[in-house]
């Protein structure tokens, strides 16, 4: 009976010691679960800042795009009733003010178009032909170089953290090859892990980029085309507009005339 008590505060020691050392192995697990964004930041090193920037910058476009690239801001079937109107009832003035009040890209072209037949009144099919190509080649172009941004950013993102990985890991094995005391393999593991970081950074930053860019590059590509569309129709109907002034007194005379012939009467 006497060793049964001397036993029992033995097995309590026992299995104390035994809850804190796995307590003890435990911890370095606990600290990694502990560990937030900012320790995390931190710890990536200089690089992180930049890629920091390069995060907010593609979210900053991203939502820019989603309320800019849109059918109205293109083309839209407002614009072309109205100009498809003013055309058929001949009113070239009234279609140039209308076009510089919108900020969609075809009343950016309608408008060159308008700016020329009033400026040349003798132009020609071919001429006023070229002239939308020219400004529809420019508009198209502003849109793909837009949403280009956001594959830039995909791009260099990875990179950057590729690069602080580097610059990590050369760090580490400085500071192995250099001796120091305190260094061992466990240490190097961590500033391994701990360059990583970077890396890991990068690719978060860079895939959802790049979804998006795959997103606005279909949307803009369709709009283009619709816009392409639409220029081919103010081409047609232009083709068969003549106005002429009314002939009149010396008062009428700084009136315009404006007519489009085709390329073989010029």
């Amino acid at each position: 009976m006497k060793h049964c008590f001397r036993i029992i505060p033995a097995l309590w020691l026992a299995i104390a010691s035994t809850a804190h050392g796995a307590e003890k192995t435990a911890d370095p697990a606990k600290s990694i679960q502990e560990l937030n964004f900012m320790e995390l930041f931190v710890q990536g090193g200089p690089v992180m800042y930049p890629l920091a920037g390069l995060s907010i910058i593609s979210a900053s476009l991203c939502l820019l795009y989603l309320f800019t690239i849109r059918q109205n801001s293109v083309v839209s079937d407002r614009f072309m009733d109205a100009a498809e109107s003013m055309i058929r009832s001949r009113d070239l003035q009234g279609l140039t003010a209308y076009s510089r009040r919108q900020s969609e890209c075809m009343a950016r072209i309608t408008q060159r178009v308008l700016d020329f037949i009033i400026a040349n009144p003798s132009v020609t099919l071919a001429e006023v032909r070229e002239i939308t190509e020219s400004e529809g080649s420019r508009q198209s172009g502003l849109l793909s170089s837009r949403v280009s941004y956001l594959s830039d950013i995909g791009n260099v993102a990875p990179m950057l953290g590729l690069l602080g990985t580097v610059i990590g890991m050369i760090q580490a094995f400085l500071e192995l090859s250099q001796g120091n005391e305190g260094v061992k393999q466990m240490q190097l593991s961590s500033g391994i892990s701990t360059a990583l970081i970077t890396t890991a950074a990068g690719l978060i930053i860079a895939i959802p980029t790049m979804l998006a860019y795959a997103f606005f590059r279909t949307r803009t590509q369709r709009y283009i085309g619709e816009l392409e569309a639409a220029s081919s129709h103010l081409v047609a109907l232009l083709q068969t507009l003549t106005v002429r002034s009314p002939q009149g007194s010396q008062n009428t005379a700084r009136q315009k005339d404006y007519q489009i012939t085709n390329g073989q009467d010029s």
